[in-house]
């Protein structure tokens, strides 16, 4: 984990600034964030608009727009948080997971930045800092379950305590995100798709129902590879038959079967796990059906329920400066050998 642990920093006195930076995937951000939750900038420069001609993320085009806009995003945030780079006290980065060329950008610039600086370096975790989005809008109360839905991952994490994760479900192909990226594609929708197939899915009078794919009885893992497969047996069925595919009525099927598997299993595990908060977290937690499920099953259960507003729900250098909150107060630090890890265990980041 390259990680140090200087006990000086075991209990901050006053307040304290980290400048933080995420560059996992197709967001260059940074931001600047006070005691780990006061948020002074957050800045996001998105990719969306060079990579929906390919139809999704080239890797090597996000690495060279990471370069180009690393330096800018810095000094913007800096700016717009009224703060001097004298005044950081550390600095975080995503670490891993990701695509290793991007992650590299952001790691090499922390590491520039805390060398210059001569204050300490925190790798984070990128689902620690999805996790950790919801800290910076209320107080997270233990144990807690937190679904996390992006397009790369799909986990249900049992939070025992403060920065202590335990992945009891993960999907077995792709991820949600995924799957509503390559439904979308399926139905004629640019990238990403998820947010057109949630608007059409809200829409719909009709709904083409789809198989929900439970797994093991005490299985709480996912997968999504069949049901996208149903979208496209669907739809090649009505063009057989020489009609014309009812895509608001597949992507309220797609979408309920969805929301009704990944909403179940984490209120189950709520139950299992006598959690005290369900936390929702990640990019496709911006979902309206969604946010609108899952807040309706815990009111019924009588389970207090976090959601990070939209801009905090997406990749972003605040949610990772609320991660990595965790190390600063325990005095864990990384040294100047930090690697970029596109595979990084959550459980091993715990503190």
């Amino acid at each position: 984990m390259n990680e140090q642990r200087d006990t000086s920093a075991d209990s901050p006195k006053g307040d304290y600034v980290l400048l933080a930076i995420e560059t996992s995937c197709d967001e260059t951000s940074v931001a600047v964030v006070r005691n780990g939750r006061e948020i002074l900038s957050n800045v996001i420069s998105s990719q969306i608009e060079t990579h929906k001609q390919f139809g999704g993320v080239v890797p090597e085009i996000a690495s060279r727009k990471h370069v180009e806009s690393i330096t800018i995003i810095l000094e913007e945030a800096l700016r717009e948080a009224n703060t001097s780079l004298e005044d950081i006290d550390a600095v975080a980065v995503t670490q891993g997971p990701g695509l290793i060329g991007a992650l590299l950008v952001g790691v090499v610039a922390a590491k520039s930045v805390a060398l210059a600086l001569d204050v300490p370096l925190i790798g984070t975790h990128h689902i620690a800092g999805h996790i950790y989005a919801n800290h910076l809008i209320g107080d997270i109360v233990y144990p807690a379950i937190a679904l996390v839905v992006s397009g790369g991952h799909t986990e249900i994490v049992l939070l025992e305590s403060e920065g202590k994760f335990r992945i009891i479900g993960r999907t077995r192909d792709d991820a949600v995100g995924e799957a509503y990226d390559k439904v979308a594609r399926a139905l004629q929708f640019p990238y990403p798709g998820g947010p057109y197939v949630d608007k059409l899915a809200q829409e719909a009078t009709e709904e083409v129902v789809l198989p929900r794919s439970w797994l093991e009885p005490d299985s709480y893992d996912f997968s999504f590879s069949g049901l996208k497969s149903a979208v496209l047996s669907e739809i090649n069925r009505s063009r057989m038959k020489g009609e014309s595919p009812d895509f608001s009525a597949l992507a309220r099927g797609f979408q309920q079967s969805v929301i009704d598997v990944v909403t179940g299993k984490a209120i189950k595990a709520a139950k299992e796990f006598g959690a005290r908060q369900m936390l929702l977290c990640g990019g496709v937690a911006a979902n309206r059906g969604l946010r609108e499920r899952l807040s309706s099953l815990c009111e019924e259960m009588g389970l207090p329920l976090l959601i990070p507003p939209n801009k905090l729900c997406t990749d972003n250098a605040a949610m990772i400066a609320a991660a990595a909150d965790l190390k600063w107060r325990r005095g864990q630090f990384s040294s100047l050998d930090l690697k970029a890890e596109p595979i990084l265990s959550l459980e091993d980041w715990s503190v």
